[in-house]
């Protein structure tokens, strides 16, 4: 279930976002940024304490891409997860009406 967790909070914010603004696409934007940035600011703390002495002002600006500071799992499934979630919601939503 810890793996579904951010995948299911996403899709909440998405719905939350799509009653007040109108759309889908709009919620899984939100809502993937959100994920995507928290997970980034992760891997610059993993950074700056892994390879920069932890200080900051160390860290060059792709220090948060470098794969070495995204060793396991949970960590690429935490944006992944979130970003299929609401997209996939977003285009199933969007060809609904063609369907039926």
């Amino acid at each position: 279930m810890m793996y579904f967790e951010h995948a299911v909070v996403a899709l909440a914010l998405q719905f939350l976002i799509r009653r007040c603004g109108g759309s889908w696409w709009l919620g899984a934007a939100i809502a993937s940024a959100y994920f995507i940035g928290r997970e980034v600011a992760q891997a610059e703390y993993r950074w700056i304490e892994m390879f920069g002495q932890g200080r900051r002002a160390n860290m060059p600006w792709w220090g948060p891409l470098d794969l070495r500071v995204w060793p396991k799992l949970d960590q690429w499934i935490d944006w992944i997860g979130p970003l299929v979630a609401t997209n996939g919601l977003a285009l199933i939503m969007q060809l609904w009406p063609r369907w039926r």
